[in-house]
């Protein structure tokens, strides 16, 4: 049932080129999702869950195939899915390169020189090459090969130029293609090749690496030493994807003012003409600093003891980070007064080349008069920084800390938005930093499988607390876990690390899908609406309240076994119309579904694929042929009127009328209205708002814009020649005389009796016509030609190919009255290398006074026109007229057709066609 509900549907403000897809089962739960990028599965994002997917301001990232899950609780769910390709062409960019084996100190010294051109597009671009205005191709010129490597999948844009030669030297243009996909037009990039070209060389003017001092301004400066044509140069720094907020960037000049310790680094220049590699030069900023001072105590380690003791061995360890790492030094203190290395004091340092530095006092043999306090001092050689000292004091009372969680708070349960404070309390002295992470006890490899959502609330693996409290402010659901504080080795004893776990529970109202619904149903019928249960904590002791506005419809307690509730009408009445709530509580709070029932028809859907949509009749006004669809007509009441709105652009004033309908409008049917009396050359914009019993529905707007009926693709062509401009018609320039415009209220018949029509062929003296005058200076034989507009055949696929060769029908009234009477012949002329007439239709003589209709089939294969043939008889009494041309595609087909006509074309197979034709003009006259 599912699949029979599922259609394209076109949506030009969020997809010009490509198609979403819409599903329609009120009863069911519909879900979108996508194979990679574009539209994100947040469960905030109500979009999701809606019948229809939209994006607005599509990205290039978000094409793909989407997929739409619909779930009624019958059987199987059904999945379908559309392809979205979002079209696009960046500027091209053009690369030049040597064969490395041939590169010497100068670059083109061998004289094999690759241009590559480059261009990200969807669909695949297309390149050509030009050398000034000389286009080149493959063959085209012995010194010049277009590769065309196998991972383009033939698409040309390597330009091989073998043994250079002196013509060489000279501007290469890159054109980009996409053959006017979408209307995206070519773009080109140009390359002037000379002597004189060559790949970028750079020099940096200063010390490597650069030692300076907090607050010093730092000046790196990098200069261009080699390049044709000149390079680009920037500054980049490893390992951060932006240079310091406060620097400042003038061509190769980077300055960095009031520098800091965290603007250390490594700096690079890069060069860049496009030519060969980029040139890269790169020096390192080192500033001046201590940090991270940090001691631990360690034990007799050849005792099983954490603690103290008289007469063992201590080592007491002083750690701190320097900038740069060799000019740090140590010194020790006992009580304030300077301490030497002896037999039982024993200092030792680190290697300089080892950061962050680190220096150890070994207490040999420890007596009571060792007990105090030692101070470790770290500095620089150079001085102009302040000193780091930390104290360390060993005494009696000097013991190793001791963990544990207080009493009723190793298992916490806060409520979402919360704040928490999970505690352990230490003791021993001195008092170590404590170390938090997140832990999980289903072992390893779960542990592994959920490191991404382990993290601590500040987006880190561990944070440290120095009070051994940790809070968490406006705690959320993914904060729910165990929680390990534990001691850390610094500022306290290097031993086994003491551990503690605290288990945190969030608990979080219920999370429900669809969060946001729109329902359109008319009067009379049965919907029902679901509200389904994601997830909760606690997900015990559910309970569930459906209203209407305000009002109580039902109310119950979710079963153990169920994860919905369903509401259902059974018979839509237009109190049932509204807002409909479906509450889902625990003790944490609710989760809202919203349905909006509602009567309002959906939006009709222009077709903008309309063939020949514009025409001109008479020079100073246009008409257009306005066609739609309807979305989702069946939805709710039938649609009993369009309130068409239309207003010029640039004017406030908006007339309106409305357009009835009658009967049922079917899903897919084609709709057509034709727009007269369009001021040229205005552009106008259109409204089209469906009208039910309920209302007025949702409207939907279109810009109509004036072009020129240039060579139009023909689907259906008409002309009464009413018009001073005849339609675009055109007389023969190879001719011995024209046709001419008349009407028979104005015809001069005194020297032409007996000949000519007395009125237009719907019997109108004031119509007009197109006749052939016989009278002198004409003599016998001579020949007046009339040309159509030129037209284009069939349907044209992507890429501009003619897909189909298609019959039409051309017909024409013709008057042939009087005894002299000659010829009137009618050609198709085809456009193709060779221009080509050919005879469709030939009739002489005297056929009467009376209209009369012709009919023939043609079948052009390309641009082609029809020529209109009137050839003088032997005498004056020889008019010829013809009157209401037409072409339409298909055989001709008999009776005649009367004047009402389709305009409507063909369709592709999912839309089904209804031709509306109204003759109501725009402000409300008849035509």
């Amino acid at each position: 049932m599912l699949q029979k509900l599922c259609r394209i549907r076109r949506s030009p403000a969020a997809f010009p080129c490509s198609a979403l897809q819409r599903w329609t089962e009120i009863t069911s739960r519909i879900r979108w999702t996508k194979t990679a990028g574009g539209a994100s599965d947040r469960l905030g994002d109500s979009s999701l869950f809606n019948e229809t997917l939209q994006i607005a301001a599509i990205g290039r990232h978000q094409g793909g195939r989407y997929y739409c899950k619909a779930d009624n609780g019958l059987g199987s769910p059904a999945i379908r899915s559309i392809r979205v390709d979002v079209y696009y062409l960046d500027d091209p960019v053009i690369t030049v390169h040597q064969s490395i084996g041939e590169a010497k100190e100068q670059f083109y010294y061998e004289r094999t020189v690759f241009l590559r051109c480059v261009a990200n597009s969807n669909p695949p671009v297309r390149y050509s090459w030009r050398r000034g205005r000389e286009v080149l191709s493959q063959g085209s010129d012995t010194g010049v090969e277009i590769y065309e490597p196998f991972f383009t999948q033939g698409e040309t844009k390597i330009l091989k130029l073998k043994n250079l030669r002196p013509q060489d030297y000279a501007d290469y243009s890159c054109i980009s293609s996409v053959r006017n996909v979408c209307s995206i037009a070519d773009k080109s990039i140009h390359f002037s090749l000379n002597n004189r070209t060559a790949s970028p060389s750079i020099k940096l003017l200063l010390e490597d690496p650069l030692v300076v001092n907090p607050g010093e301004t730092v000046t790196l400066v990098c200069v261009a030493s080699g390049g044709d044509p000149a390079p680009t140069l920037r500054w980049v720094r490893t390992g951060v994807e932006e240079l310091p907020r406060r620097s400042v960037v003038n061509g190769g000049t980077l300055t960095i003012p009031t520098v800091t310790a965290d603007d250390g680094g490594v700096y690079s220049c890069m060069a860049t003409n496009n030519v060969g590699n980029p040139a890269k030069k790169s020096t390192t900023i080192l500033v001046r600093g201590l940090r991270k001072g940090r001691f631990w105590i360690t034990p007799d380690p050849y005792h099983n003891d954490d603690n103290i003791q008289i007469g063992r061995e201590v080592k007491i360890s002083c750690q701190v980070e320097a900038t740069p790492p060799e000019e740090l030094q140590f010194s020790w203190l006992k009580n304030g007064r300077p301490l030497r290395s002896s037999e039982r004091m024993v200092i030792t340092h680190t290697d300089t080349d080892v950061s962050p530095g680190t220096t150890n006092l070994d207490i040999i043999d420890l007596k009571f008069t060792d007990f105090g306090t030692y101070t470790c001092v770290a500095s620089l050689r150079n001085g102009g920084i302040p000193e780091i000292s930390i104290d360390v004091n060993i005494s009696s009372t000097t013991v190793p800390p001791e963990l544990t969680v207080p009493r009723g708070r190793s298992h916490l349960i806060a409520q979402e938005g919360d704040t928490v404070d999970l505690q352990c309390l230490v003791s021993g002295k001195p008092k170590p930093i404590i170390l938090w992470s997140r832990v999980d006890k289903e072992g390893a490899a779960a542990a592994v499988a959920a490191a991404a959502a382990a993290m601590m609330p500040d987006g880190s693996a561990q944070m440290e607390s120095y009070d051994g409290v940790l809070r968490i402010a406006n705690v959320s659901r993914e904060m729910s876990g165990t929680y390990s504080c534990q001691t850390s080795q610094y500022n306290g004893f290097n031993v086994k690390p003491r551990e503690a776990l605290i288990q945190l529970v969030v608990q979080f109202p219920p999370i429900v899908e669809p969060v946001y619904t729109e329902i359109r149903q008319g009067l009379g019928r049965a919907f029902g609406l679901s509200c389904r249960l994601l997830r909760a904590h606690p997900a015990r002791l559910l309970r569930y309240e459906w209203k209407l506005g305000s009002r109580l419809l039902t109310m119950g307690q979710f079963s153990d076994q169920r994860d919905d509730t369903d509401y259902h009408v059974r018979s839509l009445n237009r109190e049932g119309y509204g807002e409909y709530t479906c509450d889902i509580t625990n003790e944490a709070g609710a989760g809202r579904c919203t349905f909006l029932v509602t009567g309002k028809a959906y939006a009709p859907e222009f077709y903008y694929d309309t063939y020949s949509a514009l025409w001109q009749n008479r020079p100073r006004v246009y008409g257009f042929k306005l066609q739609w669809t309807q979305m989702e007509p069946n939805a709710v009441d039938r649609i009993m009127a369009y309130r068409l709105g239309i207003r010029q652009i640039g004017q406030s004033r908006w007339w309106e009328q409305e357009i009835p309908m009658e009967g049922n409008i079917h899903k897919g049917e084609l709709l057509t209205y034709n727009l007269t009396e369009l001021i040229k050359p205005e552009s106008y914009l259109v409204r089209l708002t469906p009208i039910t019993r309920y209302g007025e529905g949702d409207a939907t707007e279109r810009i109509i814009t004036y072009s020129a009926p240039v060579n139009p693709h023909l689907r259906e062509f008409q002309c009464g020649f009413e018009d001073e401009a005849v339609c675009l018609f055109s007389q023969d320039k190879t001719d011995e005389f024209d046709w001419t415009r008349h009407s028979a209220a104005t015809r001069d018949t005194k020297y032409t009796p007996n000949t000519g029509p007395s009125a237009d062929h719907a019997g109108s003296k004031q119509g007009f016509y197109m006749y052939i005058e016989t009278s002198r200076p004409r003599s016998e034989g001579d020949k007046a030609r009339l040309l159509t507009p030129t037209f284009n055949v069939g349907s044209k696929s992507t890429y501009g190919t003619v897909t189909t060769n298609p019959t039409y029908c051309f017909a024409f009234y013709y008057h042939m009255y009087g005894k002299h009477i000659g010829a009137l012949n009618v050609f198709l002329r085809q456009k193709s290398q060779t221009m080509t007439d050919t005879s469709v239709w030939s009739l002489t003589g005297n056929q009467g006074d009376r209209w009369r209709q012709a009919k023939v089939n043609i079948h052009p294969t390309t641009t082609f026109q029809m020529v209109m043939e009137g050839v003088r008889g032997s005498g004056i009494e020889g008019d010829i007229a013809i009157d209401d041309v037409t072409i339409e595609e298909g055989e001709c087909k008999d009776p005649p057709p009367n004047n009402l006509r389709s305009l409507a074309p063909p369709t592709p197979p999912h839309i089904w066609q209804l031709c509306v034709t109204l003759s109501l003009a725009l402000i409300g006259r008849r035509r």
